[in-house]
């Protein structure tokens, strides 16, 4: 088997998907979608792989383990949960697993790549935070399965929809930072429209003059569908902090069905994502497709991040 092609696992659990998408969607009451990784069928239980995507270019390894990401960084407050489950076991939920997130701040731009336009106009990066880790982090999977971390809601750049970017690892160095392991899940967040309308049009997220791409026209979600996966799955239950108030921000939660066996492409064998306009300030952000490589001119942090970096550096047990 080489390595862009799907593991025999990944087909069956894939092919499960399609087979439950009614079932395995529900609302969030936001309009939103919440995949059950569950779904009984003739008596039995069938777990669903979340879709293996790409990484997108913007990765940078041995980040902080934390759960506050945030670093000062504008945006309504983002309080994310997830849960690990081993779908070739039953959905049993997978301790000690090191989750790792990343997105962009409120006007498209990621830690590492700031000189790295958004496209449309939008102002120049705002300098809050450290320019190598903010938005960025690790977390570790407690006895339950699950990890959380305090963000901001991500804003957009284009023509992805608003997502935030997932690795999913086994084995490692767990200290100030994540080192080594093996990556057993690469997926994505996708936003649901009506989230990220709400928030367009207020401040800070306003000021990115870039109308948003909607989930249907976004190319990972679209790419996951015709690879057979089911790309509901990577589409959140999203519920606001405080009814009627979208600046006070939103929950998140969502269920990562992976197999602990496998080994992930790392992005290089999931779906793209096109690519940015060119214009705005700092250039071209590069494609966001399968294997993306970093942008020249876009210098990624050499090293581990600095011992006084901002936020919560102990490991969840």
């Amino acid at each position: 088997m080489t390595e862009n092609e799907p593991s025999r696992r990944q087909v069956i659990a894939g092919i499960a998907a399609i087979g439950l998408g009614a079932a395995a969607c529900s609302s969030s009451g936001t309009g939103s979608v919440s995949p059950q990784v569950t779904a009984t069928s003739g008596g039995g239980t069938i777990c669903v792989l979340t879709p293996e995507v790409t990484q997108g270019p913007y990765y940078l390894a041995d980040q902080l383990v934390r759960s506050d990401i945030t670093e000062g960084k504008p945006g309504f407050p983002l309080k994310v949960t997830f849960t690990v489950v081993d779908v070739t076991d039953g959905c049993r939920p997978l301790a000690d697993t090191p989750v790792e997130i990343w997105h962009c701040d409120a006007w498209g731009y990621y830690s590492g790549y700031t000189d790295k336009a958004p496209g449309g106009t939008v102002p120049a990066e705002d300098g809050a935070g450290d320019d190598r880790t903010f938005l960025r982090g690790v977390q570790v999977t407690g006895a339950d399965g699950t990890a959380s971390f305090t963000s901001v809601v991500p804003g957009w750049y284009s023509p992805r929809v608003t997502h935030i970017h997932v690795k999913v690892h086994h084995g490692g160095e767990v200290g100030k930072t994540y080192e080594g392991g093996t990556t057993v899940q690469t997926t994505q967040v996708l936003f649901p429209d009506d989230v990220v309308t709400a928030c367009a049009s207020l401040p800070p997220y306003s000021r990115h003059e870039l109308t948003p791409t909607k989930l249907s026209d976004d190319q990972v979600y679209g790419e996951a569908k015709s690879a057979g996966g089911n790309p509901d799955a990577m589409v959140p239950t999203l519920k606001p902090i405080t009814a009627g108030s979208v600046k006070d921000g939103y929950t998140m939660t969502m269920t990562l069905g992976v197999d602990p066996d496998r080994t992930s492409g790392n992005g290089g064998n999931g779906p793209g994502g096109g690519t940015p306009p060119s214009g705005g300030p700092g250039g071209t952000p590069p494609s966001d497709g399968p294997g993306g490589t970093p942008p020249s001119g876009g210098t990624p942090p050499s090293g581990s991040p600095p011992s006084g970096s901002p936020g919560d550096t102990t490991p969840t047990s």
